[in-house]
């Protein structure tokens, strides 16, 4: 059995703060609606950070930086991810919708479409809203979005925590977007 080292985080070459903020970003915008839980929200931050997503909308009751929950599984991606508070997450995917994103309810729906099988072309920009970790994405704003997308799961359970739900779409939609640069 061969023996691999594993790499310190000095040997990483990670952006700095700054240099991160400067850094081209993943044309992907992240929309928490209601999110409750404030590890969730820090942890949907380290995502954010690894896929260089654009920015973060905080919606609604979902909590804000800083706080010491939130800190706490962030690990410093608050001071790199770009966020905004805005109380009404409709207000936000109006925008959205208005300056050309593809807006994705992240939920199990009627003729909702498997991430899979979401396709993206050269130069779209995507939004995708996570909802509450009890009640999900509210009804009105799945209605405003322009897509729902859809988690395979096959268990017992009716959804993914959030946090890892978050991760799996950035990864997704941060390697279609890739592909197509």
């Amino acid at each position: 059995m061969s023996k691999t080292r594993k790499l310190l985080n000095d040997e990483l070459d990670r952006l700095s703060p700054d240099r991160f903020r400067e850094s081209e970003k993943t044309p992907l915008i992240i929309v928490l609606d209601n999110v409750r839980s404030l590890n969730n929200v820090g942890s949907v931050f380290r995502s954010a950070d690894a896929y260089r997503v654009e920015k973060i909308y905080l919606c609604g009751i979902t909590a804000q930086p800083p706080h010491r929950e939130i800190r706490k599984t962030a690990l410093g991606a608050t001071e790199s991810v770009a966020w905004e508070y805005v109380e009404n997450t409709i207000d936000v995917i109006k925008t959205l919708n208005d300056a050309g994103y593809t807006t994705c309810a992240i939920e199990q729906a009627e003729r909702s479409q498997n991430l899979y099988n979401f396709s993206l072309s050269k130069g779209d920009k995507v939004a995708v809203v996570l909802g509450n970790e009890v009640k999900g994405v509210q009804q009105d704003v799945v209605d405003a979005c322009k897509e729902v997308i859809e988690l395979d799961q096959f268990g017992t359970k009716h959804s993914l925590n959030i946090s890892v739900c978050a991760g799996i779409v950035m990864y997704d939609i941060f390697n279609k977007i890739s592909w197509l640069r």
